[in-house]
């Protein structure tokens, strides 16, 4: 709980995959995927990682002057990567711009996020892939944010911070009387309760079951009586009939 922040300061999988970070099992092949992955950042990458914004949910028709007519307005820009298919040549809907200075940067970062660009809400982060120890993209089964429907939902980024652990008492310990000094001796006072309330019980049966064998005696010397009433009444009958 004291190592406990919403956004990650290395990236694990694992944690990655959990709402508040401390799953301890994975829930979703993607994040074995994550965890066996052996990631090295893109060494032909250019430029200073720490002055780097990352774009994503880009329209697939937003070019490059599109981006720098835009981003622009918070500073001077040193460079502009928006990421294409190397195939086909289309954009791939992400970009990575940097900026000379960092104060353009921290602006972009906290103004441009969630700008709509081309009818496209866009996403603006700092760059992930050189900055952030242990990272790993989501083609691997890594990174940030996602979607339910897509099996993939990730936290600890700033699309989707991870949310504060509940703190819950150990029910263990109280269960078993394992708790404070005061709930010790409650439960020992218990048991003494539920003996003596035993040898009340028994004492109050032995008590009973005298009366219970006259009960039952009673019953048998009644039943006898009645039977014997009617061997006589059933011999008066015979006499009468003769």
């Amino acid at each position: 709980m004291n190592d406990w922040a919403p956004i990650a300061k290395e990236y694990d999988p694992l944690k990655a995959g959990s709402i508040d970070g401390t799953d301890e099992e994975p829930h979703d092949r993607a994040i074995w995927r994550a965890m066996l992955a052996r990631y090295v950042p893109n060494k032909g990458v250019t430029g200073d990682p720490h002055l780097t914004l990352f774009v994503a949910r880009l329209n697939l028709q937003t070019t490059e002057e599109k981006l720098k007519e835009v981003f622009s307005r918070y500073g001077d820009i040193r460079r502009i990567r928006l990421v294409r298919d190397l195939v086909t040549g289309f954009s791939k809907g992400y970009a990575f711009i940097e900026y000379k200075e960092e104060r353009a940067l921290l602006k972009a970062h906290r103004d441009a996020n969630r700008l709509v660009i081309d009818q496209h809400e866009i996403f603006v982060d700092f760059e992930l892939e050189r900055t952030l120890k242990g990272w790993i993209p989501r083609r691997l089964g890594g990174g940030f944010g996602g979607k339910k429907e897509s099996g993939q939902l990730r936290f600890g980024g700033r699309d989707r911070p991870f949310r504060k652990p509940i703190n819950l008492p150990n029910m263990k310990n109280d269960f078993y009387g394992e708790g404070s000094a005061e709930k010790r001796n409650w439960s020992r006072e218990g048991t003494r309760d539920w003996r003596t309330r035993d040898r009340d019980h028994e004492r109050s049966r032995d008590k009973r079951w005298p009366e219970r064998e006259r009960s039952w005696a009673w019953g048998e010397s009644e039943r006898e009586r009645d039977s014997k009433e009617e061997r006589s009444r059933g011999r008066e009958r015979k006499d009468r009939d003769r």
